[in-house]
C-alpha cells in the first residue's frame, strides 16, 4: 500500500530489497535463452535494470562493460550487491538515470529492457526509441522481449484492462503519479515506432518454452 500510494520512483526504492521475491522480476526462464542468442559482444546496456536480473546473464558475453541504467537508487543498490559475483570479467557499472534522456552517444553494441515497459507512458515511447537509438553504434542491435495484445475472450486481457483502468484513476487523484500499466510496447504496433526511429527488426516466436506468447524482438541500428 506504501509504494502503491508513492511515485514510481520511491515506490521501486521501497520495494527493492524484495523485488527479485515477486512475480515482477523477469525470470531467468525467459533472460537466459534471450542473452544466449545475442552471443558475445563487446559491450551492452540494460535500460531499467532494476536489481541487475539481465546484466547477471549480459555480463558473461560481455568483453568489456555492461551497464545497467534506473531511476530508483534502491534497485540500483540491490543490483551493485547482486552483480558483486555475476560470471564475466566485463566492468559493471551502474547508473541513475532518465530512460527517456540517457547521457550515451553511439557506446554499446546491445542494448536491452526487459520487464519495464509498462513504465513508458505511450506518447513518450518515441522518446524512449530514440534514446536508446542513440546509444547504439552504427549497426547495434536493441534485444527486447514483448507480446502481441490478447483476445478480448482470454482472462489475461481483462485482467491488464482492470489494472490499467484502476491506475489511471490512483493517477488521476494522487500526485506524483505512479506509472505502471500492462498491454505496452506490444508487437506488431511498436514494429511501427522502431522502423520510423530508424530500426530494421526481426521478431523471433517459439524461443522460450513455457511461454508460447512471448515474442523476441532484435531492433538493428542503420550502419
Amino acid at each position: 500500500m506504501q509504494q502503491a500510494l508513492s511515485s514510481t520512483q520511491r515506490g521501486y526504492d521501497l520495494i527493492a530489497p524484495k523485488f527479485d521475491k515477486t512475480p515482477f522480476r523477469t525470470p531467468d526462464a525467459i533472460l537466459q535463452p534471450m542473452v544466449n542468442r545475442i552471443g558475445p559482444v563487446r559491450s551492452a546496456l540494460d535500460v531499467c535494470c532494476g536489481t541487475g536480473a539481465a546484466m547477471r546473464w549480459l555480463r558473461a558475453i560481455c568483453e568489456s562493460r555492461v551497464v545497467g541504467i534506473d531511476e530508483s537508487q534502491g534497485m540500483l543498490a540491490e543490483a551493485k550487491n547482486r552483480l558483486a559475483d555475476a560470471p564475466g570479467d566485463a566492468r559493471v557499472e551502474l547508473v541513475r538515470g532518465d530512460a527517456l534522456d540517457m547521457p550515451f552517444r553511439e557506446e554499446f553494441d546491445l542494448v536491452t529492457c526487459v520487464g519495464a515497459f509498462g513504465h513508458i507512458l505511450e506518447r513518450d515511447e518515441p522518446r524512449f526509441i530514440a534514446s536508446i537509438y542513440r546509444a547504439l553504434v552504427p549497426g547495434g542491435r536493441f534485444v527486447f522481449v514483448t507480446s502481441e495484445i490478447p483476445s478480448v475472450t482470454e482472462p489475461s486481457w481483462w485482467m491488464a484492462r482492470g489494472f490499467n483502468a484502476v491506475m489511471r484513476a490512483r493517477n488521476a487523484v494522487l500526485k506524483p503519479e505512479f506509472v505502471m500499466y500492462y498491454l505496452t510496447f506490444t508487437w506488431p504496433a511498436i514494429w511501427r515506432k522502431l522502423e520510423r526511429a530508424g530500426f530494421t527488426t526481426n521478431a523471433e516466436r517459439d524461443v522460450f518454452p513455457g511461454f508460447p506468447s512471448a515474442i523476441l524482438v532484435t531492433a538493428t541500428k542503420a550502419r
